[in-house]
């Protein structure tokens, strides 16, 4: 069995918890630092909300029931939509859109090879 570490997220609508693999969780806390530091500098007026990474554990035990974990290819998968949808001009998307469809493809292969 695989094991999985938990990223903690913080954001309008509050705490979000993503599970990654444990190889890649570093790689997420880094992307959403590194989409942070560029967000600010983007133009377009549909930029979306982005949550703070603000830890990450190896173990989660929740007791509110209706808290969802997502997973790190689906919490990936919504990131790109939301990111490929913004109508920017004026800043090189591009960069930022291939730094989280690289983590997407990597993720993509790790449950792919977890399956077999």
């Amino acid at each position: 069995m695989a094991l999985m570490r938990y990223i903690v997220l913080q954001g309008e609508q509050g705490v979000t918890f993503v599970e990654m693999p444990e190889s890649h969780a570093y790689q997420l806390s880094a992307l959403n630092l590194r989409l942070h530091k560029e967000i600010d500098k983007l133009t377009a007026s549909n930029v979306p909300s982005l949550p703070y990474a603000i830890a990450e554990c190896a173990d989660l035990e929740l007791h509110d029931k209706t808290i969802v974990v997502f997973s790190g290819l689906d919490y990936l998968n919504a990131l790109e939509r939301d990111f490929s949808s913004i109508q920017e001009k004026s800043y090189p998307l591009i960069s930022l859109l291939t730094e989280i469809r690289a983590l997407q493809a990597q993720l993509e292969q790790w449950y792919e090879e977890e399956l077999e």
